[in-house]
């Protein structure tokens, strides 16, 4: 074996340890202008607005193929982004991206229902996953999907857009550190009115798995979570609805307190019939706040001392994805891996419980499940 100076070793080290990070064959190589292919499954208006949108800025991954049901819609992307023919799929013909070579990661943009469908047979097409929050819609889901990807040898990502974006990573600083000691309580709104949309698949539980918590709910989750530093280990809630006319099939707003080990407690608010943007962590030694805290931004912070959280304001989904591109492609950390998903369904349906009980207080035993 020929000599190798220290940086040939350090070099020949980093890439064979990068190798084995890339568990697929989607993403064979560690070069640092390989850019991942990713496939958007469903052309709604998030794929059309923010993530299409989203993967023109991106540095590590691009705009490689879509999934659409609708012949007009995969036209229209066609010629937009100038996409390849062999590259546009079908639901029907979806199992055939497993050999194509343009796609290293699904992302799938569907209604919550059908996630699970779709993450397995993209894990199973040997392609590593995006999945947009929720995960799923039950435990069980989330389970399926994180055991398709394990036994596939893929990696697994949820749609959480706001851990890679510097306003939240500022406040899961802040807590790390103990700027202003100890969290004591936490209060976490994320809500905005859906009227005039009734035929929206949102308000359909057999699509949607559930009504604001399932959408906007599952934000005041994670910003109850990153804002104190730890999983909740009980949880009480009530749900009540002003417009059981229009919200007939799922919940209209939904309201929840938390216990946290250290005995601070918190409170979270969701609703498809009022607005609500807000992070608030009351410390030992101060206090700080996001408002608005999970919007597509830009965000805005403050704390106790006066000070004002800014930063230049970029897409939160490129982000996101580039995000999860350098984890595939540099080892890394992904940031909001499947079991950070599964727990926030934990959560879900312990709230659901609690509120089925009249409000009693249902028991969490999450440990450190899904905290970076």
């Amino acid at each position: 074996m020929k000599n190798l100076s220290r940086r040939q070793f350090n070099r020949t080290l980093a890439t064979g340890l990068g190798a084995l990070a890339l568990t697929g064959a989607a993403c064979a190589q560690t070069d640092k202008d390989k850019k991942l292919g990713i496939a958007l499954v469903g052309l709604g208006r998030y794929s059309e607005y923010q993530l299409a949108p989203s993967l023109q800025e991106t540095e590590h991954c691009y705009l490689a193929g879509i999934v659409t049901g609708t012949p007009e819609k995969a036209a229209a992307w066609k010629t937009k982004y100038a996409l390849k023919d062999e590259n546009i799929y079908s639901y029907d013909t979806f199992d055939q991206v497993a050999s194509n070579k343009d796609i290293d990661i699904i992302y799938v943009v569907l209604p919550n229902s059908m996630h699970a469908d779709f993450c397995i047979r993209a894990a199973r097409a040997g392609k590593h996953v995006i999945c947009e929050k929720p995960m799923a819609v039950s435990v069980e889901e989330c389970d399926a999907i994180i055991k398709a990807c394990a036994d596939n040898k893929v990696k697994l990502q949820v749609g959480y857009r706001l851990h890679y974006e510097p306003y939240t990573q500022e406040v899961q600083r802040m807590v790390a550190e103990k700027t202003f000691g100890d969290v004591r309580y936490i209060s976490a709104d994320a809500a905005y009115n859906s009227q005039g949309s009734p035929g929206q698949w949102r308000l359909d539980r057999s699509l949607s798995g559930g009504g604001a918590l399932m959408n906007m709910g599952v934000y005041a989750i994670q910003s109850a979570i990153y804002g104190s530093g730890m999983n909740p280990t009980s949880v009480s809630a009530q749900e009540f609805s002003t417009r059981p006319d229009y919200f007939k099939d799922t919940d209209e707003t939904i309201t929840a307190q938390f216990t946290f080990p250290n005995g601070a407690v918190g409170n979270i608010y969701t609703s498809h019939n009022s607005s609500g943007n807000r992070l608030y962590s009351a410390c030992d030694k101060g206090w700080f706040e996001l408002n608005p805290a999970n919007n597509y931004g830009p965000l805005s912070g403050r704390t106790s001392e006066g000070h004002e959280i800014k930063f230049d304001h970029q897409r939160q989904q490129a982000l996101q994805m580039d995000g999860f591109a350098r984890h595939l492609l540099f080892g890394d950390k992904n940031l909001a891996p499947g079991e950070m998903g599964k727990r926030d369904m934990i959560i879900v349906e312990a709230i659901y419980q609690s509120i089925a009980n009249g409000g009693t207080k249902v028991p969490l035993e999450l440990g450190q499940m899904g905290i970076l």
